[in-house]
Protein backbone atom coordinates (compact mmCIF):
# COMPACT_ATOMS: atom_id res chain seq x y z
CA UNK A 1 0.00 0.00 0.00
CA UNK A 2 1.19 3.49 -0.88
CA UNK A 3 0.22 6.48 1.23
CA UNK A 4 0.64 9.72 -0.70
CA UNK A 5 0.23 11.11 -4.20
CA UNK A 6 3.39 13.12 -4.82
CA UNK A 7 6.58 12.48 -6.74
CA UNK A 8 7.88 9.70 -4.49
CA UNK A 9 4.48 8.03 -4.12
CA UNK A 10 3.94 7.94 -7.89
CA UNK A 11 7.40 6.47 -8.45
CA UNK A 12 6.57 3.52 -6.19
CA UNK A 13 3.56 2.23 -8.12
CA UNK A 14 5.55 -0.43 -9.95
CA UNK A 15 6.68 -2.04 -6.69
CA UNK A 16 3.47 -1.65 -4.68
CA UNK A 17 2.74 -4.67 -2.51
CA UNK A 18 0.03 -5.78 -0.09
CA UNK A 19 2.80 -6.72 2.34
CA UNK A 20 4.45 -3.29 2.35
CA UNK A 21 3.35 0.10 3.61
CA UNK A 22 5.09 2.88 1.68
CA UNK A 23 4.51 6.12 3.56
CA UNK A 24 5.23 8.90 1.06
CA UNK A 25 2.82 11.54 2.30
CA UNK A 26 4.16 14.35 4.37
CA UNK A 27 5.73 17.76 4.61
CA UNK A 28 7.79 18.30 1.45
CA UNK A 29 8.91 21.86 2.09
CA UNK A 30 12.04 21.87 4.26
CA UNK A 31 11.33 25.52 5.18
CA UNK A 32 7.90 24.68 6.61
CA UNK A 33 7.28 26.04 10.13
CA UNK A 34 3.54 25.49 10.68
CA UNK A 35 2.99 22.93 13.44
CA UNK A 36 -0.35 21.98 11.86
CA UNK A 37 1.45 20.58 8.82
CA UNK A 38 3.81 18.49 10.92
CA UNK A 39 0.95 17.23 13.09
CA UNK A 40 -1.02 16.23 10.02
CA UNK A 41 1.80 14.00 8.77
CA UNK A 42 2.42 12.50 12.20
CA UNK A 43 -1.26 11.72 12.72
CA UNK A 44 -1.59 10.09 9.30
CA UNK A 45 1.53 8.02 9.91
CA UNK A 46 0.33 6.77 13.30
CA UNK A 47 -3.08 5.80 11.91
CA UNK A 48 -1.48 4.06 8.93
CA UNK A 49 0.81 2.02 11.18
CA UNK A 50 -2.13 0.96 13.37
CA UNK A 51 -4.21 -0.07 10.37
CA UNK A 52 -1.34 -1.97 8.70
CA UNK A 53 0.67 -3.15 11.68
CA UNK A 54 1.68 -6.40 9.96
CA UNK A 55 3.12 -4.62 6.94
CA UNK A 56 6.76 -3.68 6.53
CA UNK A 57 6.96 0.12 6.71
CA UNK A 58 9.05 2.19 4.32
CA UNK A 59 9.41 5.79 5.44
CA UNK A 60 11.13 8.54 3.46
CA UNK A 61 13.12 10.93 5.59
CA UNK A 62 15.83 13.43 4.64
CA UNK A 63 19.61 13.56 4.60
CA UNK A 64 19.27 17.02 6.13
CA UNK A 65 19.15 15.39 9.55
CA UNK A 66 22.94 15.10 9.11
CA UNK A 67 23.30 18.85 8.58
CA UNK A 68 24.63 20.37 11.81
CA UNK A 69 23.45 23.82 10.73
CA UNK A 70 19.83 22.63 10.62
CA UNK A 71 19.58 20.75 13.89
CA UNK A 72 17.08 23.29 15.24
CA UNK A 73 15.06 23.47 12.04
CA UNK A 74 11.38 22.58 12.66
CA UNK A 75 11.48 20.33 9.59
CA UNK A 76 14.55 18.38 10.73
CA UNK A 77 13.28 18.10 14.31
CA UNK A 78 9.99 16.78 12.94
CA UNK A 79 11.70 14.18 10.76
CA UNK A 80 13.86 12.98 13.65
CA UNK A 81 10.81 12.72 15.88
CA UNK A 82 9.05 10.57 13.31
CA UNK A 83 12.14 8.40 12.82
CA UNK A 84 12.33 7.77 16.57
CA UNK A 85 8.62 6.96 16.73
CA UNK A 86 9.01 4.40 13.95
CA UNK A 87 11.99 2.76 15.65
CA UNK A 88 10.06 2.44 18.89
CA UNK A 89 6.71 1.35 17.48
CA UNK A 90 7.26 -0.65 14.28
CA UNK A 91 8.24 -4.29 14.20
CA UNK A 92 9.57 -4.11 10.66
CA UNK A 93 10.70 -0.95 8.90
CA UNK A 94 13.14 0.76 6.55
CA UNK A 95 13.86 4.46 6.92
CA UNK A 96 15.35 5.88 3.74
CA UNK A 97 17.00 9.26 4.21
CA UNK A 98 17.12 10.75 0.75
CA UNK A 99 19.05 13.58 -0.92
CA UNK A 100 17.92 16.24 -3.40
CA UNK A 101 15.45 14.38 -5.62
CA UNK A 102 15.40 15.02 -9.36
CA UNK A 103 12.35 13.93 -11.34
CA UNK A 104 9.47 15.11 -13.52
CA UNK A 105 7.33 17.58 -11.63
CA UNK A 106 7.41 17.62 -7.87
CA UNK A 107 8.19 20.58 -5.64
CA UNK A 108 9.19 23.56 -7.82
CA UNK A 109 11.49 24.76 -5.05
CA UNK A 110 13.79 21.74 -5.10
CA UNK A 111 17.32 22.63 -6.10
CA UNK A 112 17.25 21.13 -9.60
CA UNK A 113 13.78 22.49 -10.43
CA UNK A 114 14.69 25.94 -9.14
CA UNK A 115 17.89 26.16 -11.19
CA UNK A 116 16.14 24.79 -14.28
CA UNK A 117 13.42 27.44 -14.01
CA UNK A 118 15.86 30.30 -13.50
CA UNK A 119 17.99 29.32 -16.50
CA UNK A 120 15.01 28.51 -18.71
CA UNK A 121 13.47 31.96 -18.15
CA UNK A 122 16.74 33.88 -18.21
CA UNK A 123 16.40 35.03 -14.61
CA UNK A 124 19.28 36.32 -12.55
CA UNK A 125 20.04 34.28 -9.44
CA UNK A 126 22.63 34.00 -6.69
CA UNK A 127 25.01 31.04 -6.62
CA UNK A 128 26.73 30.04 -3.40
CA UNK A 129 30.30 29.05 -4.27
CA UNK A 130 30.90 26.85 -1.22
CA UNK A 131 27.66 24.88 -1.44
CA UNK A 132 27.71 21.19 -2.35
CA UNK A 133 24.67 18.99 -2.83
CA UNK A 134 23.82 15.27 -3.02
CA UNK A 135 21.46 14.44 -5.90
CA UNK A 136 19.16 11.47 -6.48
CA UNK A 137 17.26 10.32 -9.55
CA UNK A 138 13.71 9.56 -8.41
CA UNK A 139 13.81 6.27 -10.36
CA UNK A 140 16.73 5.04 -8.24
CA UNK A 141 14.53 4.86 -5.14
CA UNK A 142 12.39 2.03 -6.50
CA UNK A 143 15.36 0.28 -8.06
CA UNK A 144 17.25 0.33 -4.77
CA UNK A 145 14.30 -0.80 -2.66
CA UNK A 146 13.55 -3.64 -5.04
CA UNK A 147 17.12 -4.88 -5.34
CA UNK A 148 18.60 -4.18 -1.91
CA UNK A 149 15.90 -3.98 0.75
CA UNK A 150 13.83 -7.14 0.37
CA UNK A 151 15.64 -8.89 3.20
CA UNK A 152 16.74 -5.82 5.14
CA UNK A 153 14.81 -4.95 8.27
CA UNK A 154 14.85 -2.20 10.89
CA UNK A 155 17.55 -0.08 9.32
CA UNK A 156 18.05 3.60 8.55
CA UNK A 157 19.81 4.10 5.22
CA UNK A 158 21.34 7.28 3.80
CA UNK A 159 20.52 7.27 0.10
CA UNK A 160 21.74 9.53 -2.72
CA UNK A 161 24.37 9.39 -5.41
CA UNK A 162 27.50 9.53 -3.21
CA UNK A 163 29.15 12.59 -4.73
CA UNK A 164 29.01 16.18 -3.51
CA UNK A 165 28.12 18.28 -6.54
CA UNK A 166 29.37 21.84 -6.81
CA UNK A 167 26.42 24.08 -7.75
CA UNK A 168 28.34 25.24 -10.82
CA UNK A 169 28.48 21.63 -12.04
CA UNK A 170 24.70 21.39 -11.75
CA UNK A 171 24.14 24.73 -13.44
CA UNK A 172 26.47 23.78 -16.29
CA UNK A 173 24.66 20.48 -16.92
CA UNK A 174 21.28 22.22 -17.02
CA UNK A 175 22.61 25.07 -19.17
CA UNK A 176 24.13 22.64 -21.67
CA UNK A 177 20.87 20.75 -22.02
CA UNK A 178 18.79 23.91 -22.42
CA UNK A 179 21.40 25.57 -24.62
CA UNK A 180 20.83 28.80 -22.72
CA UNK A 181 23.01 31.19 -20.79
CA UNK A 182 22.93 30.97 -17.00
CA UNK A 183 22.74 34.45 -15.48
CA UNK A 184 24.02 34.38 -11.93
CA UNK A 185 26.15 36.23 -9.43
CA UNK A 186 28.52 34.32 -7.20
CA UNK A 187 28.59 34.65 -3.45
CA UNK A 188 31.35 33.42 -1.15
CA UNK A 189 28.79 31.50 0.89
CA UNK A 190 27.33 28.03 1.17
CA UNK A 191 28.02 24.85 3.04
CA UNK A 192 27.62 21.11 2.91
CA UNK A 193 27.63 18.19 5.29
CA UNK A 194 29.28 14.80 5.11
CA UNK A 195 27.13 11.68 4.95
CA UNK A 196 28.10 8.09 5.70
CA UNK A 197 26.85 5.75 2.98
CA UNK A 198 26.39 2.01 3.48
CA UNK A 199 28.27 -0.38 1.21
CA UNK A 200 24.92 -1.36 -0.32
CA UNK A 201 24.46 2.22 -1.53
CA UNK A 202 28.02 2.51 -2.83
CA UNK A 203 27.65 -0.81 -4.65
CA UNK A 204 24.31 0.25 -6.13
CA UNK A 205 25.89 3.28 -7.77
CA UNK A 206 29.20 1.65 -8.65
CA UNK A 207 30.21 1.92 -12.28
CA UNK A 208 28.44 5.27 -12.76
CA UNK A 209 30.74 8.27 -12.61
CA UNK A 210 29.56 11.58 -11.21
CA UNK A 211 29.70 13.49 -14.50
CA UNK A 212 27.56 10.94 -16.33
CA UNK A 213 25.07 10.65 -13.48
CA UNK A 214 24.46 14.39 -13.60
CA UNK A 215 24.37 14.43 -17.39
CA UNK A 216 21.75 11.67 -17.36
CA UNK A 217 19.61 13.65 -14.90
CA UNK A 218 19.66 16.63 -17.25
CA UNK A 219 18.83 14.44 -20.26
CA UNK A 220 15.91 12.75 -18.49
CA UNK A 221 14.30 15.66 -16.70
CA UNK A 222 14.80 18.74 -18.83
Amino acid sequence: MIIGNGLIANSLKNIDSKDHLYFASGVSNSLETRSSEFEREFSLLKNSIIQHEENKLFYFSTLSVNDLSKQQSPYVLHKLEIENFIKENCKNYIILRIGNIVGNGGNPNTLFNFLKTQIMHGNNFLLHQKARRLLLDIDDITKFLESNCANVNNQTINFAYPYYYDLKEIVEAIRNKLQKEAKYQESDEGDFYKVDFDDSVKDFFSGIDAENYLKNLAEKYI
